[in-house]
């Protein structure tokens, strides 16, 4: 008889609509979900997954037995989730998806202190510099930095953080320190362009934000790049705190214009509707919102 192993096998087949990409998911190997599988429609006596070399389509069948069951191991999810809550015990696995800038320094070290804290839970961070679809890669949650765009997901804020102007030492002695952003004019800026609008920067002046052309001899569209070239002194750059915290501490860059910080960037955990959040991912937002109100970011 099938295993709740093998259910999840093929929920994870139909919406991957791979055999490797649900391993992945999963955690298992490519043979293992397989046996799943086949294991599954022996039992029922019916083709649920249509494979051939390049995909894994549903039948109608599956597509008929994924909408009962996937609702299914929602409610056994949730019913271990709550059982566990209540014995102060989390379980199970957590996939968590965020910025490969921002997860290693902020994220990794509180996974460290969640593992500790509850020894029965795993977690997979999925990194990228994009956004994250928490359905589409099987997420339980995501990590989103900046505004949210309308779309179908339940939003819980974390915090703000800054976004602050900066220069090294080395550039401020040669060039002088400019006090207010239209002094930007005459300096060489750092300009990132895989940003929106990467020439115009924005500034908080008399409780407005008002735009700032600015221009220089250096960009590059990776972010680590343009604030190492600020670090070399090569220009004035802007960035969220968070990314030159480390340089800030080293003195290799200090603050500018502190006076005129654009408004804080939101940033939110993320989760689809429809389904209630697991208590391992609650403990989870919890535990990074109160890092992060302690980290001054």
């Amino acid at each position: 008889m099938s295993d709740i192993e093998d259910y999840r096998a093929f929920v994870a087949v139909i919406e991957r609509k791979s055999l490797t990409a649900a391993a992945r998911q999963l955690g298992r190997s490519l043979q293992s979900v397989s046996r799943s599988l086949a294991s599954l429609e022996r039992e029922l006596g019916v083709e649920l997954v249509r494979r051939t070399t390049r995909s894994s389509r549903a039948t109608d069948a599956g597509l008929a037995f994924h909408a009962r069951i996937k609702s299914a191991l929602a409610d056994i999810d949730l019913a271990r989730s709550e059982i566990a809550e209540r014995a102060a015990l989390l379980t199970g696995r957590l996939r968590v998806g965020a910025s490969i800038l921002f997860a290693p320094t902020y994220l990794v070290p509180a996974a460290a202190e969640f593992l500790s804290r509850h020894p029965g839970t795993e977690i997979t961070f999925v990194l990228s510099e994009q956004y994250a679809d928490p359905v589409a890669e099987g997420l339980d949650l995501a990590i989103r930095i900046g505004p949210l765009a309308d779309s179908t997901l339940i939003a819980r804020r974390l915090g703000t953080l800054r976004r602050v102007a900066f220069a090294a030492p080395s550039y401020l002695a040669r060039y002088g320190r400019p006090r207010a952003p239209a002094e930007l004019a005459d300096h060489d800026c750092i300009v990132r362009g895989s940003a929106q609008n990467p020439s115009v920067w924005t500034f908080r002046i008399a409780n407005r934000e008002e735009t700032i052309a600015v221009r220089g001899r250096f960009r590059a569209d990776a972010t680590a790049a343009c604030n190492e070239a600020v670090a070399f002194g090569l220009g004035i750059g802007i960035a969220p705190l968070w990314q030159v915290r480390g340089l800030l501490d080293e003195g290799q860059v200090e603050l500018l214009l502190t006076d005129f910080e654009p408004l804080p960037v939101p940033i939110h955990g993320v989760w689809p509707a429809g389904q209630p959040i697991p208590a391992r991912a609650r403990a989870f937002l919890e535990l990074v919102a109160s890092r992060l109100a302690a980290s001054n970011l």
